[in-house]
């Protein structure tokens, strides 16, 4: 995984909850009692199954 800023992983973790919290198919086994969308969103970062990515001009 490349490193990201706390900006970039932030901006990564609010876009993906968003598409949670209306209705996107979660990409990971939900744990149970997982309900909250960002908590989801951070698991799915963690384990480098989310579909976006970060450009970065130098």
């Amino acid at each position: 995984m490349e490193k990201y800023s706390k900006y970039e992983k932030a901006r990564i973790i609010g876009a993906r909850a968003l598409q949670l919290a209306y209705g996107a198919p979660p990409l990971i086994k939900v744990p149970e009692g997982t309900i909250n969308p960002i908590d989801l969103a951070e698991l799915e970062f963690k384990e480098e199954v989310i579909p976006i990515t970060i450009l970065k001009e130098e």
